[in-house]
């Protein structure tokens, strides 16, 4: 696993959600969970508008001054075989207060490839996802709309 992400690369995006007197009309981000192997998320001004969904329940994260939110990607999802699974997110906006945040993605080489790591397939823990290469992966997460893990559940076994 460390082989796939020693040259790999970083991306980075900034969000800016204004205020808006009806937040319940808009959505910030659609719900997904991210591509990439590990995420930093920084909320500069606190202003809550992050949620993961968890048993089908929306659930505010309460920002934390100079505190990083750290999510785990899709592509960590498959190389770790499910012991550690991506959490699916959305923004919302704040009737009130502009949202700023910064994220930053950490990807894997372009020229690997993805699956399980050889070590955590075992009888009981079979491969729960085909190999693909990194390439096929973003080409085909770039030509989809960002909605949920859907992605991610056409690689499963």
């Amino acid at each position: 696993m460390i082989a796939l992400f020693e040259e790999g690369w970083q991306a980075m995006r900034m969000n800016y959600y204004p205020p808006c007197p009806q937040p319940e009309q808009v959505i910030g981000l659609t719900p997904h969970s991210d591509a990439a192997g590990i995420t930093f998320l920084l909320e500069l001004n606190q202003v809550p508008g992050l949620q993961i969904r968890k048993d089908d329940i929306w659930i505010p994260v309460k920002p934390l001054p100079n505190a990083f939110i750290v999510n785990i990607g899709e592509i960590l999802e498959i190389v770790t075989n499910v012991q550690y699974k991506s959490i699916e997110h959305r923004a919302i906006v704040n009737s009130e207060k502009e949202r700023l945040s910064i994220a930053t993605f950490l990807n894997p080489k372009l020229d690997g490839d993805l699956g399980p790591a050889p070590s955590l397939i075992t009888r009981k823990t079979p491969p729960r996802f085909t190999r693909v290469t990194v390439v096929d992966f973003f080409k085909n997460l770039l030509s989809r709309e960002l909605n949920r893990k859907t992605n991610l559940e056409q690689y499963y076994v």
